[in-house]
């Protein structure tokens, strides 16, 4: 049996010119927002093929009309920061109104769970001899400034059902998830530089840095080619891009100052050391192509000391010297420019909890970082880097970039975690002392010594400080080196 249907006038002429798509915008352009200071500034969105879109903020009218998929862009000329809250109208079939816009620098931060690590997670966990007051949960309880806001972005694997409430101020309840060094991160920056901040907080516990670059980025990479080469490839066990498509994706190209990055524990369990600069490169150099900045500040956060060895359950088995060779990757990575590393070897209160509560002084270090990097400020930024050894005698001379005004020992206690090695390469316990802002290494076992390592082990956590109150970043004198391609 056939079922007529019946089309009146009204209907036929509606269906033959097409429904109307009013003009939408990303979640991430909204009230509230902080948009970026003194960078052009992208606002994008959908309306109908061919329709013409107008935005109007700060005195300029950009116009766009849309491309055959009925996407459109404009880019405001640079903007001055400003903590007068300002609306933007968009304009095409219909009218948007976007209210209490401010302009200063916005922060995006992201990576696994100790970037994730919210502001409402219980931080006095531990009572040992480094236990603090609870300081995350004292900030929960202020009145919050209004000049900054932040942009959480729920945990979720499907692009087409992005999650967020959007841009707000410090005051509501989305502070209970926000990132807690995002937090202190831009409390401290906004003190220290004056002018509104924004905090995106993108992160997802337990993921890769793999699954946070696109697909696509492997199959170009001259370095991945050949294994992204097979449909449905993966990339050590595991398909890449999963949280870059559905949480990252979304916002881009949002204007921002620069990326907070706190990842590489998950990329540790499967023993990727090796390759971790290479798809951290690759992640970063896709990024700052997608964003549209080609030296966008990308600041991130060397994974602390844990007892790796106890856990029985990962798919890989470890050694004490495993994390010791991703921290020597890490800081290989400090080779792709415009790059900056927190060592946080002293901020663990318990080796057997690999999310360190004590986020306040990470952000601070960030802080630091950006301070001195970004905002051209005059201040050490980093503890002791490795630079240089001579062989003098039966001892190792070692000298060090970041010596600030000079090198200590935090406890006033003999240096901790030095071992050097003769020709037969096997590393012993060493003595060290600092001589004229070098450390002087030496051990009465070893009479022609031909290598050191400093923190060469899960649990160290040494005492090998700059003056500022930086710890010395783990290293060895026979890493092997990291071509950067």
């Amino acid at each position: 049996m056939k079922i007529k249907t019946l089309l009146t006038p009204t209907l036929v002429l509606l269906l033959a010119a097409g429904i109307k798509a009013e003009v939408t915008l990303p979640k991430v352009l909204g009230s509230n927002m902080v948009l970026q200071r003194n960078q052009s500034v992208p606002v994008w969105g959908k309306a109908d093929k061919g329709e013409k879109v107008t935005v109007k903020f700060a005195g300029q009218t950009k116009t766009a009309v849309t491309d055959t998929s009925g996407y459109w862009k404009v880019m405001l000329a640079p903007l001055k920061a400003s903590e007068k809250p300002a609306s933007m109208t968009i304009k095409g079939k219909n009218k948007i109104v976007l209210n209490n816009i401010l302009v200063g620098d916005v922060w995006l931060c992201s990576g696994q769970s100790n970037m994730e690590y919210p502001l409402n997670r219980k931080t006095k966990k531990y009572q040992g001899p480094k236990a603090t007051p609870d300081v995350a949960a004292a900030e929960l309880k202020k009145i919050q400034p209004d000049n900054i806001r932040y942009f959480y972005v729920e945990k979720n694997y499907k692009p087409n059902e992005y999650k967020t409430k959007g841009w707000v101020n410090g005051n509501d309840s989305v502070l209970n998830n926000l990132s807690a060094i995002g937090y202190f991160f831009a409390q401290e920056i906004h003190k220290e530089i004056g002018v509104p901040i924004g905090i995106m907080s993108i992160s997802w516990g337990g993921t890769r840095v793999e699954q946070w670059t696109p697909d696509w980025a492997y199959e170009q990479s001259p370095i991945f080619k050949e294994q992204a080469s097979k449909k449905d490839f993966k990339i050590d066990g595991m398909h890449p891009g999963q949280m870059y498509n559905s949480m990252l994706a979304p916002v881009i190209p949002f204007a921002t100052k620069g990326v907070l990055w706190y990842q590489g524990e998950s990329n540790l369990m499967v023993h990727d050391s090796l390759r971790y600069c290479d798809k951290f490169k690759l992640m970063v150099d896709t990024w700052r192509n997608l964003f549209g900045i080609k030296n966008w500040p990308f600041y991130y956060v060397q994974i602390a000391p844990h007892y790796y060895t106890h856990r029985t359950k990962d798919r890989f088995p470890h050694d004490v010297e495993t994390l010791p060779i991703t921290w020597e990757a890490q800081s290989q990575c400090l080779k792709i420019p415009s790059t900056g590393m927190v060592v946080t070897t002293d901020l663990v209160d318990s080796l057997k909890d690999i999310h360190p509560w004590n986020k306040w002084d990470v952000a601070h270090r960030l802080a630091l970082i950006a301070a001195a990097k970004s905002y051209g400020k005059n201040i050490e930024y980093s503890g002791p880097v490795y630079k240089s050894m001579q062989v003098m005698n039966d001892k190792i001379i070692l000298s060090f970039d970041h010596i600030g005004s000079g090198l200590i020992s935090k406890d006033g206690k003999p240096l901790t975690w030095f071992t050097i090695a003769g020709e037969d390469g096997k590393f012993v316990q060493a003595e060290a002392k600092i001589e004229n802002n070098q450390v002087i290494v030496y051990s009465q076992n070893v009479k022609s010594p031909k290598n050191v390592r400093f923190g060469w082990h899960e649990e160290a956590q040494s005492n090998f400080f700059n003056k500022e109150g930086l710890p010395a970043s783990p290293f060895r004198t026979d890493a092997p080196v990291w071509n950067m391609k």
